[in-house]
This record gives structure tokens, C-alpha cells and sequence, in this order.
């Protein structure tokens, strides 16, 4: 599979990993929208969110633990942050493996301004 997440996991791509279980890898996002963006991802190749499927629930549900545990450590929880995931091109999603975004250290308003 020449998936850019697959090889991150797989450990043929260098990653700055922050996290890793048997089923979720956490890393650093290499193109940051905010002073702290990280990536959560499933070991699990699922291309879209629309591919979930019922037995998905828990990695899902791991995933969001993750994130908030994270949002702690990182000393963004009081202010806020984001929990972002994108499906297909017009929802932004560049790379087709589901990942979920966590996004702080600034306001995040929407819209800006």
C-alpha cells in the first residue's frame, strides 16, 4: 500500500511520534495550523471516515480519549482546542487514511476575527 500514514506507522517514514499503542500512532503534524497540531491515527488502515463500519466504535472512541489526554498534557485543555477530521477533497482531506487533528495553543475561532 504506498499510503503516507501506513509508512509512518510501519516506521519507513521519520516521524516526531508523541504516542504509540497497539492500535493508534500520535505524531506531529508536518505542516502545523496552529502552535500545537498533532495527528492521531489509527494502525488500522480505514481510507474515510465513510469506510467506518460498526466494529469501529472503540478505536474511534480510543482516538478521541487520546486526543483529550493529549489536550491535558499539553496544557491546552482549560483554553481549548480543536478535534478536526476531514472526509474526501471538498472536506479537506489530503491523505486518505483517517486521522484526527488536535489543534491548540491559540484562539480558533470561527469564523476568524
Amino acid at each position: 500500500m504506498d499510503c503516507l500514514f501506513c509508512k509512518i506507522i510501519n516506521k519507513e517514514i521519520p516521524s516526531n511520534i508523541i504516542y504509540e499503542d497497539k492500535q493508534i500512532l500520535a505524531f506531529d503534524d508536518i505542516d502545523p495550523k496552529a502552535p500545537i497540531h498533532k495527528l492521531i491515527i489509527p494502525k488500522k488502515h480505514i481510507t474515510t471516515t465513510n469506510d467506518l463500519q460498526a466494529n469501529d466504535g472503540s478505536l474511534i472512541g480510543a482516538m478521541l480519549i487520546l486526543a483529550t489526554d493529549l489536550a491535558k498534557k499539553l496544557d491546552i485543555a482549560e483554553p481549548g482546542y480543536r478535534m478536526v477530521m476531514n472526509c474526501n477533497a471538498d472536506g479537506g482531506q489530503a491523505v486518505y487514511h483517517i486521522h484526527l487533528h488536535l489543534l491548540g495553543g491559540r484562539s480558533l475561532h470561527w469564523p476568524p476575527g
